[in-house]
């Protein structure tokens, strides 16, 4: 497998990542909690979110999790991605 396809691989999945927890995000504002859709988005999402929301309190109403979960994503991608640079 060329590096090159093992990077477009990591930036597919970290985008879709990305995409499932704004998805996740989005839907609490307009579904129910019990919907299945959203508890299966939940399910994914929860064991990367809940460490960040037990670290960073609440700002008001507002929960920032999600950004910073989509955030530290990109940087791991981003991260991946040099290091499979460098091996060029």
């Amino acid at each position: 497998m060329s590096i090159l396809l093992v990077a477009q691989v990591i930036h597919t999945l970290a985008t879709i990542f990305i995409w499932i927890v704004i998805a996740s995000s989005l839907l609490s504002f307009f579904v129910s909690p019990y919907h299945p859709v959203r508890q299966t988005l939940d399910r994914i999402i929860a064991p990367f979110l809940d460490p960040i929301r037990r670290r960073i309190p609440l700002m008001g109403t507002v929960d920032i999790s999600p950004m910073i979960l989509i955030l530290l994503i990109w940087l791991a991608e981003q991260v991946l991605i040099i290091l499979l640079d460098t091996l060029i």
